[in-house]
């Protein structure tokens, strides 16, 4: 026991390897991902449109300027202030944010919105102006400083001539608060989501991997021999499922370890039996000096029955082994008529000693898929037991019929029978219901595990009952062989 505490403890699985933090690291990984998406996206996505949005109407505004300005020749400061401070400024929507300057074609200032900067008559050297006068129009916006910058140029032309240009400005602070307020709110929500979701995957990771733990500490259990044991993880999952798999796995285990233990107690009791008469009579020739030869002869004739008794124990373990571990042998349609004719020749001899009657009902078109080795040792068991534990001038009626897609041997007797207790045991290994009567038999309590192991091999399946008003009655149902069409039975 303490070794196999000390080979737990060794097992146990570091934190930083174990499933658990796997499977928190997964999901925190992925929830994150999902939120540096959705942080970055949106943000993104709403500073384009806030770009385009701004470029296009400055752009706008700048060329409704730059139409109602082409009106002469010429542009001076007088006319454009005229016109700009007159009419124009009242219908801007954000005039609080934009700035305005119109230059001349040689891009001296002759109106600027903004008088605390008094840049009228200087020259603006600015790209956007100098492309405007060229004759293109420009316009861009881009976030500096907490605040949208956009600008937007155009050319005044009279007739085809470029005779000024018109620059406007906007420094929007508020739809850029407005915007980081967003962000600010998303990364908020983000940093909640995922506090959320580390305690949550904590949660369910600890959940899950517990009952993989109450799994994994069953299975070592087992592996070290407690077969009883049983693990209990409620739900209707996989984990649940496996549960009740491993559960039934355990069950088998420890039926087999069961029959194997059983098994090999009987068999040693078997074996140790004609092995102790064995020693018994040796030791009486050995012990006495003077006994006379017939004395001898039949002290050897004993040993000899028990010799064979042990043969033959050995020889039907043999049988059962190689039926266990031995791969299938190829099968071929056997009829079954013939070899229980064939049975029925062996065991005349024994019949005709016990004054035991043979009867027989065979159909002739019977054949199944086989070996008539196994079909042989099948019916030479339920045949043999039929007039081994007969009574003197009993009956055995052996008969063989298809029904539909099977094929029926019945074997019955009218013997002293086999009592109900006892029906559903007599196939397991060394069990017999009268021992004393079997061992002077000649029985070894394996006959009838080697017909039901046989037939389940050939897909068969062996059933007992009383017989009314004696006896007993084995049947064993097997598989039809019907040839494809051409082939030949």
């Amino acid at each position: 026991m303490e070794e196999a505490k000390k080979t737990r403890k060794t097992e146990k699985i570091p934190f930083r390897r174990s499933i658990q933090l796997k499977f928190a690291l997964s999901y925190i990984v992925i929830i994150a991902a999902v939120l540096a998406l959705l942080n970055t996206y949106p943000v993104l996505v709403s500073q384009d449109l806030v770009f385009h949005s701004k470029a296009s109407l400055l752009q706008s505004q700048a060329t409704v300027i730059a139409n109602s300005l082409a009106l002469s020749a010429t542009l001076t400061a007088d006319t454009v202030r005229e016109y700009i401070d007159g009419s124009l400024m009242g219908s801007l929507d954000n005039a609080g944010r934009i700035r305005i300057l119109v230059t001349d074609p040689s891009a001296r200032v002759l109106y600027d919105s903004d008088e605390y900067r008094a840049t009228q008559n200087r020259y603006a050297l600015l790209s956007e102006v100098t492309a405007a006068l060229k004759g293109y129009d420009v316009a861009a916006s881009e976030y500096r400083d907490g605040a949208f910058r956009s600008r937007a140029a155009t050319p005044v032309m009279y007739r085809g001539v470029t005779i000024g240009a018109v620059y406007v400005y906007e420094n929007d602070a508020d739809q850029a608060r407005l915007l980081t307020d967003i962000q600010s709110n998303l990364r908020t929500i983000s940093i909640v989501i995922c506090v959320v979701v580390l305690i949550m995957s904590i949660v369910f990771s600890k959940a899950l991997t517990r009952r993989i733990g109450d799994l994994l500490r069953a299975i070592r259990i087992v592996r070290e021999g407690e077969y009883s044991h049983r693990v209990s993880i409620r739900g209707g999952d996989e984990l649940s499922q496996l549960a009740g798999e491993f559960n039934q796995l355990t069950d088998r285990l420890q039926t087999t370890e069961e029959v194997r233990r059983r098994f090999v107690s009987d068999a040693s009791h078997e074996l140790k039996t004609p092995l102790a008469s064995i020693r018994l009579l040796t030791d009486s020739i050995l012990q006495t000096e003077e006994m006379d030869m017939p004395t001898v002869k039949d002290f050897v004739s004993d040993i000899g029955e028990e010799a064979g008794r042990l043969t033959r124990i050995s020889e039907k373990l043999l049988t059962l082994t190689r039926m266990d571990s031995a791969a299938p042998l190829e099968r071929v349609p056997v009829n079954v008529r013939d070899v229980l004719e064939k049975v029925r020749h062996m065991l005349t001899p024994l019949a005709e000693e016990s004054r035991i009657t043979v009867e027989t009902e065979l159909a002739e078109d019977c054949v199944v898929l086989a070996t008539e080795d196994d079909l042989y040792q099948i019916a030479f068991n339920l045949m043999e037991n039929a007039v081994k534990y007969n009574v003197p001038g009993g009956r055995v009626v052996v008969s063989l019929r298809g029904m539909g897609d099977l094929v029926l041997l019945t074997v019955e007797d009218t013997g002293v029978g086999i009592p109900e207790a006892d029906l559903p045991k007599i196939f397991d290994r060394f069990y017999r219901v009268d021992k004393a009567r079997s061992r002077a038999a000649g029985g070894t309590g394996l006959g009838l595990s080697i017909v039901r192991d046989t037939a389940r091999q050939h897909g068969g399946a062996v059933t007992v009952c009383r017989r009314e008003p004696e006896g007993t009655r084995f049947e064993v149902a097997f598989p039809r062989y019907e040839p494809k069409g051409g082939e030949e039975r």
